[in-house]
């Protein structure tokens, strides 16, 4: 099995691991520099892949195998770009008051390949380690353009959050989604869904319970 599954030829536009709450949210509200999904606790959203053997920021041996561990372990398979909004690069709103902070990741930053930064308020690209961040001010499919351009044949990976990625999917433009369901209530935040028969007139859907108490749910075009 894999988390691209089956889709049209050539570089794919692929969503993978987004976590959302049971009623729809991948994150909450508030969110501010100390807190960056809002009201939502990420220890209890990201709980199953945390737990995982494969989970990159483990420092101890050990961790789960199976279907979890799978899917953590198959986040970077293939994938050549990263396109993200600006709400999970960092909790500034309107014009750029500070420059020299540069995300929530550190000198490191976990992405390893180019990053495509939607905003209204383009600010210049830089690098930090193996990743490089572009801030664009364009229409999902542009940037999906100049993120395949980038990726070098490799896959686009759609990041999030939750307006990001309904407004790629608005366009048509997301080829797989793996998303993983908590049992965590938010009741207010960023919105992925409703319910996720809200996609089904345009892709399939296998549901896929872990062990682990979160349920897997993995779109693939029609």
């Amino acid at each position: 099995m894999s988390t691209t599954l089956e889709g049209p030829m050539g570089q794919l536009l692929r969503v993978q691991n987004f976590n959302v709450s049971r009623d729809g949210f991948g994150a909450g509200e508030d969110q501010s520099l100390e807190r960056p999904f809002g009201h939502a606790d990420p220890g209890a959203m990201f709980a199953w892949a945390g737990a995982t053997a494969s989970w990159p920021m483990r420092t101890d041996p050990g961790g789960s195998r199976g279907l979890d561990d799978y899917f953590t372990r198959d986040y970077a398979r293939g994938i050549g770009a990263e396109i993200m909004g600006r709400n999970k690069f960092g909790p500034q709103r309107g014009p750029w008051e500070n420059l020299d902070w540069r995300g929530w990741w550190g000198d490191e930053p976990p992405f390893r390949t180019p990053v495509f930064v939607m905003t209204h308020h383009p600010r210049p690209s830089f690098t930090l380690s193996d990743t490089t961040f572009h801030f664009v001010d364009d229409d999902p499919a542009a940037v999906l353009e100049r993120a395949k351009e980038a990726a070098g044949g490799k896959d686009v990976r759609l990041g999030g959050g939750a307006a990001t990625i309904r407004e790629f999917l608005d366009a048509g433009l997301v080829d797989t989604l793996h998303v993983a369901v908590s049992q965590v209530e938010l009741g207010c935040g960023s919105r992925l869904w409703k319910s996720p028969d809200e996609l089904l007139d345009r892709y399939h859907l296998d549901v896929v319970p872990s062990p682990s108490g979160v349920t897997h749910h993995l779109f693939w075009r029609r």
